[in-house]
Parts: C-alpha cells; sequence; structure tokens
C-alpha cells in the first residue's frame, strides 16, 4: 500500500508483515551467535585441549561476538545515520554468511577467534540497523510496540530452536553448526527486493532536513543506557546459568532431556512475555520496566528460597516472562523518542549497552558466584539488585509523570 504526500516528489511506503517478517529474522542472527555452537563446547574444548589456554579461548568463541557488539554498534549506529540503513544491513549480512561458516573449514583456534571477531562486527551492524528500521518503519506507537515485542518473541524462540539444531548437527563434528550462519543468505536476498530506504516523511516526522549534524541526545539516554547494561546482565543470567542450576538440584549433568525441558520453558515464558509486551504497555514508552524488574527479582529470588528442582522452574518462569517484558521495554524507552537523524546513533549505543551486559553476566556470576558460595546465592542476590532497579525505576517514572511539561 502507498500513499502520496501533497508536496512531496516521491510515494511514501508503508511497511507490512513482510517487511516486519524480514527485520525479524535479522534480528536472530545475533541470537544465532550467542547459542547455537553452545552444544559443541565440549567437542572444542577436547579438540584444541593441546592449545595453551584453550580452557580460556574455546569459551571466549561465544563470548567475543557479544563484547564486540558492545563495541562496535554505536559505530554502526554512525555509519546507519550518516550513510543509511539498507546498505549497510545487506552488507553486514553477506559478510556475516562468510565470517560465521568460515570454522567449519578452519582448523586453528586462533582463527577461529579471528573469524567470530568478525562476526560480533556483523551482528553489531545487523542488530543495530534491524532495531532501528523497525522503529522507522513502524512509527505508530501501536505498531512499534508490537514490532518490539515480536522482537523479543521471535529472537527468544530462535534461540530455543538454534541450541537444538545446534546438537544435532553437532553430532557430526564441531564444524557441522557452523554451516548454519549461511541463513543470513536466504534472508539477506529478499530483504534486497523488499525493503526501503526509508526517509522522514515515511516514518512520521515532517520537518525540514538540517544540514546540521544533530548531537546525540546524551542527557537524556544516559541514565537508560546504565540501565540497559543492568538489563543485559539480568536478562541473560536465567538464560546462561539454568541449565547450571537444575543441574546444582541434584540433576545429572548427562540429564540433557530435564536440562532441555527447563531452558525450553524458560524461553516459552521470555516469548510470552514479549508477545504481550504491546498490549500491556499501550504506546507509554518504559511505563512496564519497575514490571519487568520486579518479576526478575521475584523469580531469582525463588530460585534461592525454595529449594530443588521446583524452586528454579518456578523462578525461571517468573524472571524469564520479567525478561520477555523487558527487552522491548527497554528498546521503546530509549530508542522510540528519538529524532530520524540520530535515530542509528543512539541504536547503536543502546545495542551496545545490552549486549555488552551479556558478556558480562557469565563473568560477573561466576565471581558472585565464588564470593558468596554458590550460583543459587547469587542469582538471589541478583535479584535483590532487580528489585532495588525496580524500586529506583517506579519512583523516577512516576517523578517524570509528575514533571510539569516545559513551554
Amino acid at each position: 500500500m502507498t500513499n502520496t504526500v501533497p508536496n512531496q516528489s516521491h510515494t511514501v511506503r508503508r511497511a507490512g508483515a513482510l517487511q516486519g517478517g524480514l527485520l525479524l529474522a535479522g534480528s536472530c542472527m545475533p541470537v544465532l551467535g550467542s547459542v547455537l555452537i553452545t552444544p559443541v563446547l565440549p567437542q572444542l574444548s577436547a579438540h584444541f585441549a593441546d592449545v595453551a589456554g584453550s580452557e580460556v579461548l574455546v569459551p571466549m568463541i561465544v563470548a567475543i561476538p557479544a563484547l564486540m557488539i558492545a563495541i562496535f554498534a554505536p559505530f554502526a549506529g554512525q555509519i546507519v545515520d550518516r550513510l543509511g540503513r539498507k546498505t549497510l544491513l545487506i552488507a553486514a549480512m553477506f559478510a556475516y554468511a562468510i565470517a560465521g561458516t568460515a570454522p567449519a573449514w578452519l582448523e586453528g583456534l586462533p582463527e577461529i577467534l579471528i573469524s567470530r571477531v568478525l562476526v560480533g562486527v556483523c551482528e553489531a551492524a545487523i542488530m543495530t540497523v534491524c532495531t532501528t528500521m523497525i522503529v522507522d518503519y513502524f512509527h505508530e506507537p501501536g505498531r512499534r510496540d508490537k514490532y518490539l515485542g515480536l522482537q523479543t518473541v521471535t529472537t527468544t524462540l530462535a534461540a530455543t530452536v538454534f541450541i537444538i539444531l545446534g546438537g544435532a548437527l553437532g553430532v557430526g563434528g564441531w564444524h557441522m553448526p557452523f554451516w548454519v550462519y549461511a541463513l543470513s543468505l536466504v534472508i539477506a536476498v529478499p530483504m534486497i527486493f523488499s525493503l526501503w530506504e526509508p526517509s522522514r516523511a515515511e516514518v512520521g516526522e515532517a520537518r525540514a532536513a538540517s544540514a546540521v549534524k544533530t548531537p546525540i541526545p546524551w542527557r537524556r539516554i544516559r541514565m537508560p543506557l546504565i540501565v540497559t547494561v543492568f538489563g543485559g546482565f539480568s536478562f541473560y543470567v536465567i538464560v546462561i546459568e539454568a541449565s547450571y542450576l537444575v543441574v546444582g538440584t541434584g540433576i545429572a549433568a548427562t540429564d540433557t532431556a530435564t536440562i532441555g525441558l527447563v531452558a525450553a520453558v524458560a524461553s516459552l515464558a521470555t516469548a510470552i512475555g514479549g508477545l504481550l509486551f504491546a498490549r500491556l504497555a499501550k504506546g507509554r514508552a518504559g511505563r512496564l520496566l519497575p514490571v519487568a524488574f520486579g518479576l526478575q527479582a521475584v523469580g531469582m529470588l525463588v530460585i534461592w528460597a525454595v529449594p530443588g528442582l521446583p524452586g528454579v522452574i518456578i523462578g525461571a518462569i517468573i524472571a524469564s516472562f520479567g525478561s520477555g517484558l523487558l527487552l522491548p521495554s527497554l528498546v521503546t524507552w530509549v530508542v522510540a523518542a528519538t529524532q530520524f537523524e540520530d535515530r542509528g546513533r543512539v541504536t547503536g549505543w543502546w545495542t551496545a549497552a545490552f549486549f555488552l551486559g551479556q558478556f558480562l553476566t557469565p563473568i560477573l556470576m561466576g565471581a558472585i558466584g565464588v564470593g558468596v558460595g554458590g550460583l543459587s546465592v547469587a542469582v538471589g542476590i541478583v535479584g535483590i539488585v532487580a528489585a532495588v532497579v525496580a524500586l529506583l525505576m517506579g519512583l523516577g517514572l512516576r517523578r517524570s509523570a509528575r514533571a510539569p511539561v516545559a513551554s
């Protein structure tokens, strides 16, 4: 459907399900990088056991992409605002396929790690552009909230599928799962023909373009970015630690059916939270943040306080539902209020903040666990911090709502 805007020489296009679906599919690529090869990490550890420092370097195969996203997403955001959205997205999707599949034929650990650095750089561009274009294309609050919620649903369900797929392909050796990265080519080709470079008129911003570069609104986004770092950390606590929590209840590490079931149930709870976000948010940026952090807090405290597998399952479901509300709430709070000309840069910084939190999750949880003497206690402490953040967010949002609007 197209509508011609008066006094404009171009036609304004309205994005639909095809464009939304392609951007949601593209958003799954960073998730692919995080979880696909986790089932073959033991194989990789055994294969590179003779390499000095392999006990640290092999886990970095999973962790490095998240670190690269944190480092390079702001640069991707600058490129988005200066050179455009679509070109960067298509180039990154094709480069992602090349870098992602490289370990399928590489044998050396240093070479594999270099390829993972490149994967992370591509993911920084893909995630930044996809999120920016979702806000651009679906600028109306109701549609925007719907697709930001669906972004959480899609990526969460994709994570579950990728873990299962990685485990199934891993039966054929640790090289096999890396071929799945070629999936980005299947998504990139229809992107070429179905996506377009959005204009200011198409995103509902009719004011004239300015030749002066708009500065990033640091005063407005500084605190939201700090909250996003913690949100990225708290989001991935259950994702990363669920299997270890299950094993900690006495379940054998070889009982992958039970471990996988708990992980799948938690992922489903996250997806449900994301699916309900648009209905619950009702277009008000950030209004669900206290609720999301509060649910995470309750779930993590249940894991700490209720012994055994039931506590882990119940707590993981509650915390994961909160995580499903958290991710789109953070995106809406930080990105949705930006202007067209600085949206890419702000999205880049938001992406960097969130994935920095992801990268820090295993490091911080390991340190806290050693310090307090157990993983479940460490999860409970994170829950206490999440409760404090929920309280502060609630007070801050209430104060903002009461503040007089400047004339």
